[in-house]
C-alpha cells in the first residue's frame, strides 16, 4: 500500500505570516514613508549617502516591523517586566562616570562593545511595562495602583533628563502619561493639573522681559534650556545665534506659499540657510518646496494613521492590548506634533524627529517596532473575531 502525502507549498508555509496585517494602517505607513523618502533626496542629495542611508534604515524599520508583527501579544507581555529592568539598568549604567560616553556636552550613550542610547528602550519598555501592571490589576484599580505607575513613569524619565535629553524624555514621559490616562485616570486629577500648566505657562509669557535676563537662574533647569524657552519667546534677540534655527524655519515654511517652491527648488533649503535640514528641522525643507498643500496633505497622513491606530486599540481584546496600542499610536502624535511645533516656533527646540521623514536610523528603528505592535494587536483581534 503507498501513500501520498501532499507537501505544502512555500507560499502555503508562508502566507500564515502574512495574514492578518492591517491594510489601512499599513497604507498610512507606505504614504508617509513615500513623503519621507521624497523629502530626504531633496534635502539630502548632496550630503553623501544621507539619501541611502536613509532608505536603508527605512527597510530595516520595515524587517523590524514585519517580525515584531509575528509576535502574539501575550509573548509581547512576557517581555515587558525585563525589557524595562534591562532598559532602567542600562540608564543607570549611562550615568555612572566612566561608563556613559559624552558626545556633546551630553552623556547619553553607553558603550558595551557597541555604543548604544538607553533611552531608546524606554520609549517601548515605558509602556509595555505600564500595560503589563493594569493588566494585571484589572478590576481591582486603586489610586495606589495609579501612584505605583507614576513612580515607573517618574524614575526613568528624571534619568534621561539628568543625561540631558529633554526630547527623549518627553516622549517616554508623554507615553506613559497615555497608558495611565487609558487605565482610568480620573479627570478630577487631569483638569486641574491642565489648569496648573495653563497658568505656569501664561506666567512665564507674561514675565519675559525680567526671567529671560542672563543673571536670572532657572530652578531645576540647565542655561541651554533656559535659552531655549527665551528663544522661542522672542527669537529676534538673537538672531544670528540661538534664534537663528527658529528664524531660519519659519522663513522656509512662509516661503512655500500655497503650492511651495517644487520638488528639490527650495532656496532656504539648497542654501542651506536651514540647519538641520535632514532630521529636525526636515518639515521646514517639506513645507518649502511642497507648500500649504502638501503641509495639509503630511497632516491628513498623520491624522489617518493615529485615528486607524486608535481604531485597533479600541477593538482590541484584552487591556493590556488596549492600553498598549493606543500608548503607541498617540506616540506617534506626539512626535510629529513636537517636531511640527518646534520648527514652526510655538514649541522650544528639542530635537525631536518627524516619523518617517526625518533621517536616524534608532529613531526609524523604534518607529519600526512600535508599528510591528500595533500590527500584532490587529492580528489578535481578527484572531478573536474568527
Amino acid at each position: 500500500m503507498s501513500y501520498v502525502f501532499n507537501r505544502p507549498s512555500l507560499w502555503q508555509r508562508a502566507r500564515p505570516m502574512w495574514t492578518g496585517f492591517d491594510g489601512p494602517l499599513a497604507l498610512a505607513v507606505a504614504l508617509l514613508a513615500a513623503a519621507g523618502l521624497a523629502t530626504m533626496y531633496s534635502a539630502g542629495f548632496d550630503q553623501g549617502t544621507r539619501f541611502a542611508d536613509h532608505a536603508r534604515n527605512m527597510l530595516l524599520a520595515v524587517g523590524v516591523l514585519f517580525l515584531i508583527a509575528q509576535v502574539p501579544p501575550q509573548q509581547l507581555m512576557r517581555f515587558a517586566v525585563p525589557l524595562y529592568l534591562v532598559g532602567l539598568a542600562l540608564l543607570i549604567a549611562t550615568a555612572l562616570p566612566g561608563l556613559g560616553v559624552t558626545k556633546k556636552g551630553a552623556t547619553r550613550w553607553l558603550s558595551i562593545g557597541v555604543t548604544i542610547q538607553p533611552s531608546e528602550i524606554m520609549k517601548i519598555a515605558m509602556p509595555l511595562m505600564l500595560c503589563w501592571w493594569f493588566q494585571r490589576r484589572e478590576g481591582q484599580l486603586r489610586a495606589l495602583d495609579f501612584l505605583i505607575a507614576t513612580v515607573l513613569v517618574v524614575v526613568p524619565v528624571a534619568l534621561i533628563v539628568k543625561q540631558p535629553d529633554l526630547g527623549t524624555a518627553i516622549l517616554v514621559l508623554s507615553a506613559g502619561l497615555y497608558v495611565i490616562f487609558f487605565a482610568g485616570l480620573s479627570w478630577k486629577l487631569i483638569v486641574p493639573l491642565g489648569v496648573l500648566a495653563a497658568a505656569a505657562i501664561t506666567a512665564v509669557i507674561a514675565s519675559e522681559d525680567r526671567i529671560c535676563q542672563p543673571d536670572v537662574k532657572w530652578p531645576m533647569l540647565r542655561d541651554y534650556q533656559k535659552n531655549r524657552v527665551c528663544t522661542l519667546l522672542d527669537p529676534t534677540t538673537d538672531p544670528l545665534g540661538k534664534g537663528f534655527h527658529i528664524i531660519q524655519g519659519e522663513i522656509a515654511i512662509g516661503s512655500g506659499g500655497t503650492t511651495g517652491k517644487g520638488f528639490m527648488k527650495g532656496t532656504q533649503t539648497h542654501l542651506e540657510f536651514i540647519p538641520e535640514r535632514t532630521t529636525d528641522f526636515i518639515f521646514a525643507a517639506f513645507s518649502e518646496e511642497f507648500g500649504l498643500v502638501g503641509c495639509v496633505s503630511l497632516l491628513l497622513g498623520f491624522v489617518f494613521l493615529i485615528l486607524r491606530g486608535l481604531m485597533i486599540a479600541a477593538e482590541a481584546p484584552t487591556v493590556f492590548t488596549r492600553l498598549l496600542a493606543g500608548a503607541i499610536t498617540l506616540s506617534f502624535f506626539t512626535y510629529a506634533f513636537v517636531n511640527m511645533g518646534m520648527v514652526s516656533g510655538i514649541l522650544p527646540v528639542v530635537g525631536v524627529p518627524l516619523p518617517f521623514v526625518s533621517y536616524g536610523g534608532t529613531a526609524m528603528v523604534t518607529l519600526g517596532l512600535g508599528l510591528g505592535i500595533l500590527m500584532s494587536i490587529a492580528k489578535s483581534r481578527r484572531l478573536v473575531q474568527s
